[in-house]
Order: structure tokens, then sequence, then C-alpha cells
């Protein structure tokens, strides 16, 4: 925010100079961004007076002037286009000194002799306007000094704050800053009510209380716009960076600026009906003050009338509506929206504004009603009017609640590191407008004011009294701890030893954002809802993932794009899903492995990874993990039917694997075979604690077996059935050929197995190892149809 020093120092003024002031101000945590002198550096200038205009004999666009300084009356040569008779104007006389060191002297011009020259606005940087002479009121003393006139020994001072302290976006809020810092009263001008004098009230209807719980308005009739903004409230608004455009504007700026509340005038003749607060239909359009035409959203909270919008609430009112030198009757609101309902409205429809900075941090949700009056008044002051009683709309259901916070002296201490006396503390806080409500055995409960909706809990009041007390005063201590092992399950293997995994065969670690395209998470997870962002970053970021997937082929696509022909990520992150009204986050282990299975060179060939490379990968790591997880085939959304497996621990799923479907695929416009697994990471991290176990010294049998089964049959399904029969002595088991072809018959195949079985203290007999072996065939024939093969 940018402000002028002089109207701080007219509501709080410190025996402090400026620097110390700007110092002081950054210390409490509103850092100075910068300042700059409101006007440039400039000598001899005084206020003039045009006694006469005559035509310059030798040149049309010049005019001969006579001019008085309040002393003498000398000639000036004008060529300026509003150059009259009884005019006012700064006059730069001979000898004067201009900004960027241009003096003044004597001269002729066209042959007509020139003693000093009357100036505009840009001529003194005051801005940057040059259309014509800087007109001042009737009422300017001839011959004072410009500089004591304008009161331009000033400076505008730029905070940079914070967004939470949306308080400080004012004069109010800066002012009461710098009187608790300085432990002085702050002098604010007094509001009164502005008594109605006509009965016309604007009808005002509220259809989205949740985004707007409060709405005021008033008619002022017969108001003068013609009227000139008074050169003081000009000179405050120029210094705060807001150019001047006729005294209804001016004025809802300068309140906002004083007081922090963004208020509205619209022509009452181009409102029908009434006022009525509701959201956007999708597709309606509305034409700006800026003369922008907009294309309004569903999500876009509006002020309407009864046919139609008329401004984009708390950011930019309607052309078809906004007064000018015509308007008669002025309809004035001011009102309180929820902020999160207004984030990033103005920016979707490319603008910025003041009130919308100020609205998107919140608004004190008790000011408008006094802002109201304010600017009420100065209107009255300015063009005139009559005004009429204030209607205001409340939803109390949906307006902010007073929150009370308790602060505990002990742990104020312990967090500053400093036992501040328990009356200082009091008074600080009282200064800050936070009522001490109880006093506690142990602290305060503090009632916290509608302007601060930042202090919700114990560590803001701390930070309140850190700040106002002062960082430089607090004392310099080295933080100290107690830093304990954690304990850790020996069963539970670490998030490390996962990642080095994958490392190790040649993956990359990922980290993609955790909101995503709601577009692409629809392709890939279109069973599940994601969860919307209240403020996106952008609109192909606004959702909550669902699934890692998301990150994980966007980044693919990102790599394609640069020609990267083999990619292997993974991810290791949290999804959020909707768990009723609340969010269920679920670490999760993510993969997608595309190209060759090993880095091209002379010695390995080009051979694409495939499905079974990457279960392989898979099965490696639960060995690592020392967890058992089955197969299944199964179907999934997002991967190739006939190419995808559900993966199982004791009966429930831990994730999935599979090959990307083709729809998916095309629709994001990926090259080659995508293969992605993903993971439950609480599911698969806990496996079994590492036991010694004697290495047996007896010898090794072996028994091979060839059995023709369905096709459909997996090979999970036999090694279940033969583990389970071939008894406790059974130390491994390998397939060693798999066949299919005409000679077995349509929808069989051939699987040949080896089963080993060693026992740990003495040598297995042949009738023991065949009595099992004749087990697992028998089981292999009665549960899966099995056939030995001849």
């Amino acid at each position: 925010m940018k402000f002028s020093e002089q109207w701080l120092r007219e509501w709080v003024n410190p025996s402090i100079d400026s620097q110390a002031l700007m110092d002081q101000i950054t210390m409490a945590g509103l850092e100075v961004d910068g300042f700059e002198p409101v006007a440039g550096e400039f000598s001899g200038v005084v206020v003039g007076e045009v006694l006469s205009v005559e035509a310059h004999p030798d040149a049309d666009k010049l005019r001969v002037c006579q001019v008085s300084n309040g002393e003498e009356t000398v000639q000036v040569v004008c060529g300026a286009p509003n150059v009259r008779e009884g005019l006012k104007v700064p006059f730069a006389e001979v000898g004067a000194v201009l900004p960027g060191n241009f003096k003044i002297k004597k001269a002729k011009l066209r042959g007509q002799p020139s003693q000093g020259m009357l100036c505009s606005e840009s001529e003194l940087a005051l801005s940057e306007s040059h259309d014509g002479l800087m007109e001042l009121p009737d009422d300017a003393p001839v011959g004072q000094s410009m500089v004591d006139y304008l009161k331009l020994n000033d400076i505008a001072i730029d905070v940079d704050l914070t967004p939470n302290r949306s308080d400080c976006l004012s004069i109010k809020g800066l002012a009461r800053e710098v009187g608790v810092l300085n432990s002085l009263v702050v002098d604010a001008p007094e509001i009164e009510p502005v008594e109605a004098v006509h009965s016309e009230v604007p009808a005002i209807r509220i259809e989205a209380p949740e985004a707007c719980p409060r709405y005021l308005g008033r008619v002022l009739r017969n108001v003068n716009l013609k009227a000139e903004t008074p050169l003081w409230m000009q000179e405050k608004l120029r210094r705060s960076g807001i150019r001047s455009i006729d005294a209804a504007v001016d004025v809802t700026n300068y309140v906002m600026l004083e007081l922090g509340q963004p208020l509205h005038a619209f022509d009452r003749a181009e409102i029908s009906g009434g006022i009525v607060v509701r959201m956007a239909k999708a597709g309606e359009k509305l034409v700006l003050l800026d003369g922008q035409e907009v294309e309004l959203t569903a999500e876009t909270l509006v002020i309407a009338d009864h046919d139609k919008p008329i401004a984009i609430a708390g950011v930019m009112g309607g052309e078809h509506s906004g007064v000018n030198e015509k308007t008669q009757d002025l309809v004035l609101e001011a009102a309180y929206f929820e902020p999160v309902s207004l984030a990033g409205k103005a920016r979707h429809y490319g603008l910025h504004t003041d009130a919308s900075h100020r609205f998107e941090r919140g608004v004190d949700y008790e000011l408008a009603r006094e802002a109201m009056e304010r600017a009420t008044r100065l209107l009255m002051d300015i063009v005139g009017g009559e005004p009429g009683e204030i209607v205001e709309v409340v939803s109390w259901e949906d307006l902010p609640k007073a929150k009370t916070v308790d602060l505990r002296e002990k742990r104020l201490a312990n967090v500053l590191g400093l036992a501040i006396d328990r009356t200082t503390v009091e008074e600080i806080l009282s200064r800050l407008g936070l009522r001490v409500e109880k006093l506690l055995k142990d602290g305060w409960r503090i009632s916290v004011p509608s302007f601060r909706p930042d202090i919700s809990i114990e560590e803001d009041l701390i930070e309140e009294v850190g700040r106002i007390y002062g960082y430089n005063n607090l004392p310099v201590t080295e933080p100290t701890g107690s830093l304990g092992l954690s304990v850790r399950e020996e069963a539970v293997r670490p998030l490390s030893a996962v990642r080095n995994f994958f490392v190790a065969q040649g993956y990359q670690e990922a980290i993609t954002y955790s909101f995503v395209d709601p577009k692409v998470q629809q392709l890939i997870d279109p069973e599940r809802e994601g969860i919307a962002l209240a403020n996106p970053i952008s609109a192909d970021l606004s959702v909550m993932r669902t699934t890692l997937w998301s990150g994980l082929l966007k980044t693919v696509q990102y790599n394609q794009n640069r020609q990267q022909p083999r990619i292997r990520l993974f991810e290791t992150g949290l999804r959020f899903v909707k768990d009723g009204d609340s969010i269920d986050q679920q670490p999760m282990l993510a993969g997608i492995v595309v190209g060759n299975q090993t880095p091209e060179n002379w010695t390995n060939g080009r051979r694409a990874s495939d499905f079974f490379d990457v279960k392989g990968e898979l099965e490696s790591l639960f060995q690592v993990l020392g967890i058992q997880v089955q197969f299944r085939a199964s179907q999934h959304p997002a991967l190739h039917p006939g190419q995808t497996a559900e993966l199982l621990r004791d009966g429930e799923s831990v994730g999935w694997l599979g090959t990307l479907h083709p729809q998916v695929q095309k629709n994001l416009e990926l090259n080659g075979t995508i293969l992605m697994f993903e993971l439950f990471l609480n599911s698969i991290v806990t496996g079994y604690v590492p036991n010694f176990k004697d290495v047996s010294k007896f010898p090794e049998v072996r028994r091979d077996l060839a059995i023709i089964i369905g096709s459909d049959v997996s090979f999970a399904q036999v090694e279940e059935i033969a583990r389970k029969q071939a008894g406790e002595h059974l130390t491994d088991m390998r397939v060693f050929d798999v066949y299919e072809g005409e000679s077995l018959g349509e929808g069989n195949r051939s699987l040949a197995l080896s089963l080993f079985w060693q026992h740990p203290e003495r040598t297995l007999n042949e009738d023991e190892v065949h009595t099992l072996f004749n087990g697992v065939i028998d089981s292999l024939k009665e549960e899966l149809g099995a056939t030995l093969r001849s």
C-alpha cells in the first residue's frame, strides 16, 4: 500500500523523522518497500493569477497573458489550451528552477517578451499529465509558494504487506500500528450518522448469503457531479497512487484508503428494479468500467439489478451503471464479501483492483456502515445531494463470528525467551484493539476485533506482543531441546529403502504437484471426484490428485516432447480422496516406465520394456521388503484390458500394475508402450522380522513334473496349491518350461515345474518325497483339472 506520510501524521504524529518512522514500521512486520518525494524538486514557483489573455500577434497557438504574483504584474507568453482570464495557476517566476534543473529566464517568444512560465502538473513532476495548465482553486492565495500551498514537503511511502495483514491496507490501520509503537493516541476523524431527508431506499435481495453475508445501500438524490473534487483530496489520492476521476469515484477511493472499506457508486437511473446479490449465470456478459467485455462464469458473484449484472462483486463495476456528469441520483453500496468466494476471481478476468486486493485478504465485517456514513458526508460536502436511509441486509448465520483466544503467560515467556510484565502485555494488546475479556490464573482471554481476521490461535497473540515489544529488545538465546531416539518397528522398512531400491533399478525420483489438471485426472480415475481448490494457481492445476499417475503422465508427456526416448520414474507422495465430509490422505508409491529396458549401447539390444519386466522389479521389491504379494488379472479404467494386474496381500488390494489404456494414451498424445504401477505405501512397508535359520547340510531332493492345464489358469493358482500340499520342507519351486501348441488342444498349456525338498536335520527318504510329490499331483488334478503330460 502506498500512502502519504503527512496524511498518516494527521492521525498520529510521533516525534521521530521520516527514516525512523519507516524503520519502525518495518520492524513491526510491515515492510517498507520504498519511498519517494511527492513532487519534483523546484523553487521559485508561486500561486499566480491570470489577469488577462490576448492573442499573440504572430502565432495562432500562443497567448499573451498578464499574470500577477501578488506583488507585481508581468507578461507571460503561454500556449496551453486552458489558459483563461481569472485562472489560478502555478507560476514559475524568472529565476525559478524546475525539476531537472530547468532554469526560468527572461525570453522572447515570436517577438513578445515573456517573464516566467505557467506550469502544468508534469512540469512540476506532480504527475505525468501535460494536457494543460494545472488549475488551482479560486481561493488559492496569490503569491504563496506552491511548496507551502500544496504541502509538498512530503514523501509517499510504499508498504509491502503480507497477505494476512489486511487491517493495514488503510491509513486507519497504519495509524493504529504507529500509535501502539509510540504509545500515542490516534486522532481519528469523527464520523457521525447522516440524517435521512427522504424516504427512498434501494430494494436489496441477497441470493448468495454465504458469499455476501452483509450488504448496505443508500440513495443520494440531486447530486451535482460536475463539481470538482477538492485539491486536498486529489493530492491525497495522487500521493497514494490513485488518479482523480470525478467526485463520486474520488470519495469512494478516499474512504477506501482512509478506512479500508471499498465502496461503489451506481447511477440510480440505470438500475432496473432493485439490487440483487447473486451468482452469475453461465454465459452472462458485462462491460466493465474499463471498457472490457467479459463473459461471466457461474462461480462469479455479481451485483445485479432485476434484468442484468451491473458489477462483479468486490472487483469492478459495470460501464452501463457507472456514474457520469449527467448522473442526478446515486446508489451508494458497501458490503462484506467472504474472502474465499472472491479469491482468484479478479485474476480470472485479467483484473487486479484496489477493491479486489482488499476483499480477497479480508475486510472488517463490521466496517461497512461507518464507511458509508463517512462517504455520504464527504459527498454531500462536495456534490451536495439529499441522503436517504441506509438499507442493510444481513445473513447472521453466514457472517463471521467474534473469536476469543487464550494467551498463557508461561507460553508467552517460553516462545519469546523473555518474561514481559503483565501490565505491559495488557497495554500492548489493548492498544492493538484486542480486548482483554477475562484475566485467567495463568494468562488472559482475549476478544479478537472484527478487523483482525488473521488472529485465531495463541501463537498469533504471541507474535503481536513480540513485534510491538520490539524484536530488537528480545534477548539472543540459543534454542535448546531434547532429541530422543525414535522407536521404529523392525518389521517396518524405511521409505529410504524403497527409494534406494528404485534408484538401483535405474529409476529417477520425481516430485510432481499435488494439484493436477481435472481433465487428465478424469481420464485416469473417472470413478473418483477430485477435490477442487478454492484458489487454484491456474485452471489446469485446480484439483487435488486422487492418483500419482496424473502427475507422472504429464511428466512423461513433457519429456517425450523433448525427445527423451527412455523414461523410468517413480514417486512417493499423498493422494487425496473424499471420505464423507473429510479428506483421506493416503501415502502412495507410483512408477512409470517407457522405452527400452536397458540403456542403448553396443552390448545391449533395443528391447522395449514389457509388463513382465516391471512385474519382476516389483517382485524384487517385495523380497527386499519381506512380504508376499500376489498378482491377479483384473480391470482398471486407466489400464489396458488384458494387461492389468491387481496386487493382493493377504487377500487385500495393495495396488495396480499394467499398461496404459490405448484411449488414454491417445488423448494424452503419448508414444510407445507405457507401463505403470501404483501401490499403497502403508500396506507394503511392513514385512517380517529377519530371523536366523541354520543352513542344512543334508542333500536336497528334486522332482520334476509337467502338467497340462487350461490357459486361463495362472501360475499363482498352481503355486498356491502345490505349496500347500508339498509340506513344510519344500524349499523352492521353479517353472522351467511353458508350452502351448496344437498338440495340446485349444485353450490348454503345458507347465513344467521343479520342486525341491530339504530337511534341516536328516536325509529325506524316497517314500516321504514320493508321498508328498503324489499329493501335489493329486491336488492339482482335483482342484485345477490338471493332467500329467506324457
